[in-house]
Parts: structure tokens; C-alpha cells; sequence
């Protein structure tokens, strides 16, 4: 991509920086995280709509539904909606949150990662009028390239922890994604030079 195609805004920001690269990212992030989204929104979906049907089922078959609220034998009919509405809004929150899940996955599919240009010091990203900075010694030089699908993974030093029920908290990096690029290896080897060449730890001497 030439300098000229790049949008005004951010052809401003560079300024007299010198241009390693510059790259349009077709996607957010790549198609398999979405996919994942995706389908454990799916699964998430079933689990709660199954319930829900043996539930309501002998509601629409006119019969009575029995159940237990605190040990206490519940009956509810047509004429008695009333004990079906804690479980009702229990149901429909897990629904929600599902179809919620759905949504951002889909949508996320089709997210467009914006413009990346890469200069000296740092790589910066313009996508719909928003422009973050990153520079490289914020990367620790862990890459990961998939060259089937045109895309490189850049990890960060910041994060966030993440709580384990079954074990210590766990440190998840931030990743920045550069997806269906073109000049992929070009793009892939300018980033690791830049990144080693800013790197804050200091060399060990043996």
C-alpha cells in the first residue's frame, strides 16, 4: 500500500516519521477466535432453550407443571403463571446473554482491522477515525505468523489477570492481530527487527 492511499488524519500523525510499511487489516482479529465466540454462544443457547422447553412444554399441552421452590411443591397451569416467573426470567437472562454471545461473534467476524503502518519507533493503527499508538518496546517478541491465512500475532507486556478456580491467576497478554494482510512476511520481518532493535531489557553479559 502507498503512502497516498492512506487516509488524511493519519498521513498527519506520521508526519516526517519514514514509513517501514503500511497495511490494510481485513478482520479485527483472525476467523477463529469469532468462531470460537460463535459457537460456545451456541452451546450456551441450547443448553438453556432445552430447559426451557421441557419446562413450559406442559404448559401449551394445557397440563400442569410441578416443581419444587425451596423444597415447597409448586404447581403451576394457564390459570396460575405466577410461580413459572423467577424461573421464566432465569431462563430468558441465560437466552440473552446467549444470543448476546451470537451476535458479537458474527459481528466480529466481519470487523475490519483499519490501516497499520509501521515506523522506526512505534506501529500505529487508524480504523474508523480512531488512532492508537503502540510502541515496540511494548512488545515482548513473541510473533505468531499464519501464513494460510495472512496473518501475524503481535503479544504485548501489558494484560490482564485472569481469575482459575483451579489454580494460581493466570497472566493473559494483550494481542495486537494484523489479519489478511498483504506483504505478510515482509511486514512479519520489519516487526521483529523493530521490536528487538527498542527492546527496554537490557542484554545479559556472560
Amino acid at each position: 500500500m502507498n503512502t497516498f492511499q492512506l487516509p488524511r488524519d493519519l498521513k498527519t500523525v506520521i508526519g516526517n516519521e519514514t514509513i517501514d510499511f503500511s497495511v490494510y487489516s481485513k478482520r479485527k482479529q483472525p476467523k477463529k477466535h469469532s468462531y470460537s465466540i460463535i459457537i460456545f454462544s451456541i452451546v450456551w443457547l441450547i443448553l438453556p432453550l432445552i430447559g426451557a422447553v421441557a419446562f413450559f412444554k406442559p404448559l401449551f399441552e394445557g397440563k400442569d407443571v410441578n416443581f419444587s421452590v425451596n423444597d415447597v411443591p409448586t404447581t403451576a397451569n394457564l390459570d396460575n403463571l405466577e410461580p413459572m416467573l423467577v424461573p421464566g426470567i432465569f431462563l430468558s437472562l441465560f437466552v440473552t446473554i446467549g444470543i448476546g454471545m451470537l451476535i458479537w461473534g458474527i459481528v466480529s467476524l466481519y470487523k475490519k482491522g483499519g490501516y497499520f503502518v509501521g515506523t522506526k519507533t512505534r506501529l500505529i493503527n487508524y480504523n474508523n477515525g480512531t488512532i492508537k499508538y503502540y510502541d515496540w518496546e511494548q512488545f515482548t517478541g513473541n510473533v505468531e505468523l499464519n501464513i494460510r491465512k495472512n496473518n501475524i500475532s503481535l503479544e504485548m507486556r501489558r494484560g490482564k489477570m485472569k481469575h482459575r478456580d483451579n489454580g494460581p491467576d493466570k497472566f493473559v497478554p494483550e494481542i495486537i492481530h494484523l489479519s489478511g494482510i498483504e506483504n505478510l512476511l515482509t511486514v512479519e520481518q520489519i516487526c521483529r527487527k523493530r521490536i528487538k532493535e527498542n527492546d527496554p531489557t537490557p542484554a545479559v553479559v556472560r
